[in-house]
């Protein structure tokens, strides 16, 4: 029973971290959304559903700006992708540099924003949303890497799916139900704080979201030390296999 306890802990752990960056994903969309021009710089359905319209000229929609941030997230993803590659899925050192380098990157955009309000077609604000684009292609890429179940970080309609096709209405057993309708509104109630704090400050909701991120990269590598320290059991071992099917 022990046994089962501990090694159930990293996969709650790795859930609770994703649900945050969730969250985060919330608010740095109400900003890239409301302040940056009407672009989405974590979920690119939003951006491929917008540039569709905008190609037709509905509603004078920007073009610029989705491209840019649909070719940045590609980017981020590709590095992330290409870092993560060697590595078995899991929590990793290079795991934690990826999220720090996310959660700097927000920082720096952050300090931008306090000295350079965002106006459409400005080209510093342009380079704003690539910057925050490659940055959540990372975070996409690497929360992959990690396959917490009905966690992406960045949609919620995978998500929504699964809890209504699952749910006993929809004759399944309602399995994962807590953790995709905590997805759901945590994404929500991120894009809330995120367009409150743009009342104050654009800067504001980029740097709440640097400081989660970051503070995300920092247990996820304290966790994993502390795991290592305690020896973990060897591969094929009874411990190891009953570790791998809790998981």
């Amino acid at each position: 029973m022990i046994g089962r306890l501990k090694s159930a802990e990293p996969a709650r752990l790795h859930l609770f971290l994703m649900l945050v960056l969730t969250f985060s994903t919330g608010v740095i969309d109400a900003v890239g959304y409301l302040g940056l021009d009407r672009v989405f710089t974590g979920n690119m359905t939003g951006n491929v559903v917008i540039l569709g319209m905008a190609l037709l000229g509905a509603d004078n929609l920007p073009v610029v700006g989705p491209s840019i941030a649909l070719a940045c997230f590609m980017l981020g993803a590709v590095i992330a992708g290409r870092a993560l590659r060697p590595e078995a899925a899991g929590w990793s050192r290079r795991t934690t540099a990826l999220l720090t380098a996310v959660g700097l990157t927000m920082a720096a955009v952050a300090v931008v924003l306090l000295f350079h309000a965002p106006h459409a077609g400005d080209p510093v604000t342009l380079a704003i949303t690539g910057a925050l684009a490659v940055a959540m292609g990372i975070q996409a890429a690497t929360a992959r890497h990690l396959s917490v179940k009905d966690v992406t970080t960045v949609v919620v309609t995978s998500t929504l799916t699964g809890l209504a096709a699952d749910s006993r209405l929809g004759g399944g057993k309602g399995a994962h139900a807590g953790r995709r309708f905590g997805a759901v509104v945590l994404i929500l109630a991120g894009a809330a704080v995120g367009a409150a704090l743009l009342h104050v400050h654009p800067g504001f909701g980029v740097l709440l979201t640097a400081l989660l991120t970051t503070g995300v990269a920092l247990a996820g590598g304290i966790a994993r030390k502390r795991a290592q320290d305690g020896g973990p059991a060897p591969a094929g071992s009874a411990a190891s296999l009953e570790e791998e099917a809790v998981l």
